[in-house]
């Protein structure tokens, strides 16, 4: 084969690449290509996404190829790329979300051959189907074990070589607005997760839900964009079940929206919920004023790192759903806006799973704020660190303010 495009997405590395291996082994010319497509809203991710792109080029052009930025409709780019260089084909990682399927579906119909790899998860989705039928796993236990057992397709090394032509303009690629609390791309994320695996992963069982402890991984905007293998994360954290098994639920997640590839638009499991609309309600839990500081601790570290403890998460969540009685899609659009590690398996599933209408198999589970503060949080330095107005609260009030007769200056009463 004379010249290969790779399509990039969500695959933004060199590490473990089958997309890019595949086409570095059988193409003269490799041409790595991302398309910036500014209809599709990115949130907070922008200047983590350009931070990633950058730290990609770098590593593809310290192997002898670069990175090709175009800027529009992805089919439409691609298509003029293969136009313009006579590419005999298309490779790209195959992806599950609504958006990702109708681009793949319109590539597929295009006079060009166009080849779809795993590399997004550690298992691809389909590939494990529950033995008693159905396309897919709606409840996570069996997946698990499913999982477990299956065998794994080998690790890629990165290409020593990328063959991309150097007569072809690479593209502007645009520098980050602001930089982010994290550092994007493929180099911090693998010294990232050297350093996790190295020093914090023994404890992670024990300490994974202490909110103010904060020892969980934060690889998801890594593992979001592509700059870490999941199947390589599996592979360094192995022995380690409860982090492992977190990497199953992500790809479980991934293989309930390829079969229901509507999961951040529709309930999965409709219950029959009415909704309140209340938007003030909304508002005030948005911003982390709701008087509750376990929920507005959540909602103001999301708001201040585009990341939030996967506790809080839980928490914050069902607060909206359970107590506020607010629709699951008004929570999941207001992460995916500010999440760096929002997509839409993760966040539209675990969304789901909170509401209800979701692989839930208990529908009416609820977190109580106040049980889940005191059992994760019970000296409230998650809350003090993250709600200023109660920095000088004691511990025994933290939690429940208004029980001082009057709130802390600032700090509304709660909307229980």
């Amino acid at each position: 084969m004379d010249t290969v495009i790779v399509l990039l997405n969500r695959d933004l590395r060199v590490h473990d690449h089958p997309a890019l291996a595949a086409a570095c082994e059988r193409a003269r010319a490799v041409l790595p290509l991302f398309v910036l497509d500014e209809t599709v809203p990115a949130g907070r991710r922008r200047g983590f996404l350009l931070e990633c792109l950058a730290d990609l080029r770098a590593s593809l052009r310290a192997r002898g190829g670069d990175l090709f930025v175009r800027h529009g409709d992805v089919v439409t780019e691609t298509m003029r790329l293969v136009q313009e260089t006579g590419a005999e084909a298309v490779f790209a990682s195959a992806d599950v979300s609504l958006l990702a399927r109708r681009r793949q579906d319109r590539l597929a119909h295009e006079r060009i051959a166009y080849e779809l790899f795993p590399g997004v998860t550690v298992v691809p989705p389909g590939t494990l189907t529950p033995s008693g039928g159905g396309d897919h796993y709606r409840v996570f236990t069996p997946y698990w074990r499913a999982w477990s057992r299956h065998r794994r397709r080998p690790l890629l090394a990165a290409p020593d070589h990328v063959p991309t032509p150097r007569d072809l303009d690479a593209g502007r690629l645009p520098g980050p607005a602001r930089p982010e609390p994290v550092p994007g791309g493929e180099t911090a994320a693998r010294d990232r997760a050297r350093r996790w695996i190295r020093h914090a992963l023994p404890g992670y069982a024990d300490g994974h839900d202490d909110l103010a402890g904060d020892r969980t991984s934060r690889l998801s905007p890594y593992l979001r964009f592509g700059c870490l293998s999941p199947l390589e994360l599996a592979h360094l954290a192995a022995g380690s079940e409860p982090f492992v098994r977190q990497l199953c639920w992500r790809d479980f997640h991934h293989q309930v929206t390829h079969a229901f590839p509507r999961i951040n638009r529709d309930d999965y499991r409709p219950r029959g919920h009415r909704w309140r609309d209340d938007e003030d309600a909304l508002q005030a839990w948005r911003e982390g004023m709701t008087g509750l500081p376990i929920v507005d601790a959540g909602m103001r570290q999301l708001l201040a790192e585009g990341w939030m403890h996967n506790r809080a998460r839980l928490i914050v969540a069902s607060y909206l759903v359970k107590v506020l009685g607010i629709d699951w899609r008004a929570g999941a659009r207001h992460f995916f806006e500010h999440l760096l590690d929002g997509d839409v398996a993760n966040n539209s599933g675990n969304w789901q799973w909170i509401a209800g209408t979701g692989n839930d198999t208990r529908p009416n589970r609820a977190f109580n704020p106040l049980r889940q503060a005191q059992r994760y949080d019970p000296a409230g330095d998650y809350v003090r660190r993250h709600v200023p107005e109660l920095a000088a609260v004691p511990a025994a009030h933290v939690h429940q303010p208004w029980l001082l007769g009057t709130p802390p200056a600032g700090y509304p009463r709660p909307m229980l």
